[in-house]
């Protein structure tokens, strides 16, 4: 029997990553997607492919080959039971960077770059405070560290557990219902019937929202959360 708990985490720092690029413009979506989150939570262990329980400043997440490996290391995850949402926003407001890259001496002979590297730009970052909310559904209680780091800047953020007010029900719902909390379509459109759903486009899988579907999901008041969710992969998802 799986249990499912809610979290909060609130940015100490301002938070960027590009979610999609505009000209110059580089702009951060207010979403972390659920892959983000295992590895930022300290759920994966890179030298062995396998699942662990965080403990504070044991986590030293190492990536030797600078390929993503996310089906061997998230399929550990469901071997121990243990799956994480994406988290969306509860509260949050944005702020513009510019960056430039410059050499400081004041004669520079000008040559032509060699490389497609962009001189100047502009990122739309998540600012400080901001508040988001995610969902773990394991199959026995486990406990999160308090601090982690998240995004290109390696911002700090503090989880926070937050017991639910009501009774949470797992339900089979005969009739379909929406689940307006953000969800990877790879881990549900695999055991649900799935009708309809917004697109929030984000590597390395688009996420959805407002998705309409029917089947086994956790309830408590005007909140749905489908119940059998699991990491399940594309071929060649390492490559995108």
């Amino acid at each position: 029997m799986s249990i499912i708990s809610r979290y909060h985490l609130e940015l100490h720092d301002s938070l960027y990553y590009a979610t999609r690029e505009i000209g110059r413009l580089y702009e951060t979506e207010p979403v972390l997607h659920n892959y983000a989150l295992c590895y930022a939570l300290g759920l994966v262990d890179s030298d062995v492919y396998a699942t662990r329980v965080p403990e504070e400043n044991s986590y030293r997440y190492f990536c030797r080959e600078q390929v993503p490996q996310y089906e061997a290391h998230l399929t550990a995850l469901n071997q121990a039971g243990i799956y994480v949402t994406p988290a969306r926003s509860l509260s949050h407001t944005t702020q513009l960077n510019t960056w430039k890259y410059a050499d400081n001496r004041y004669h520079v002979e000008m040559a032509k770059t060699q490389k497609n590297i962009p001189s100047y730009g502009r990122n739309k970052e998540v600012s400080p405070e901001s508040i988001f909310e995610f969902f773990v559904i394991s199959s026995q209680q486990i406990k999160l560290p308090r601090w982690i780091r998240l995004g290109k800047w390696m911002s700090k953020a503090e989880v926070t557990e937050v017991p639910f007010s009501d009774d949470v029900k797992r339900i089979s719902s005969k009739e379909p219902f929406i689940c307006h909390h953000p969800l990877n379509p790879l881990d549900v459109m695999f055991t649900y019937p799935v009708f309809s759903y917004d697109t929030i486009n984000m590597p390395p899988v688009s996420l959805i929202q407002n998705v309409r579907l029917q089947g086994e999901c956790y309830s408590v008041g005007n909140l749905k959360i489908p119940a059998s969710m699991q990491y399940r992969f594309r071929p060649n998802i390492q490559e995108n």
